[in-house]
């Protein structure tokens, strides 16, 4: 059981080492207003290349609000679940006596109660933007 967390320890740091280079940044970034115009951007005047700056209104607000919830559900808390999961499910494999496994058994349940409550959260969340009006795409929803 020691070796295994070594070797546990070992994977997550390499993991954390390599995350910034696996980063899943958006083209866009996470605030959608405030930046200037693309250079080809062509004005009403019909001068081209004229850096524009995009006004930011409630709507852009509400999306930055999206956006955050987006990173948070889908790539904090459902990979760190999955890894919770998994090693739940190696603790459990690897006990010897029942203190083990109890021990494992809590975490599956510890884990998703966990899911529950961020989805539940989401689901607060989401129906609190609606009522304030806005309408863009949901999380795949």
């Amino acid at each position: 059981m020691k070796n295994f967390k070594y070797i546990a320890l070992s994977f997550i740091l390499i993991l954390l080492m390599t995350a910034p280079a696996l980063s899943f940044a958006e083209e866009e970034g996470l605030v959608p207003c405030g930046k200037p115009a693309p250079a080809w951007t062509v004005t009403s005047t019909g001068e081209r290349g004229e850096q524009l700056i995009e006004e930011c209104t409630f709507d852009h607000l509400l999306e930055l609000v999206d956006h955050v919830i987006k990173f948070i559900l889908f790539y904090l808390a459902v990979p760190i679940a999955a890894v919770m999961f998994a090693y739940a499910g190696i603790s459990l494999i690897v006990a010897q006596g029942a203190e083990g496994k109890t021990q494992a058994k809590n975490i599956f349940v510890n884990v998703a109660t966990g899911l529950i409550l961020v989805a539940g959260a989401w689901l607060i969340i989401k129906t609190i933007l609606e009522i304030l009006g806005y309408n863009g795409a949901w999380i795949g929803f």
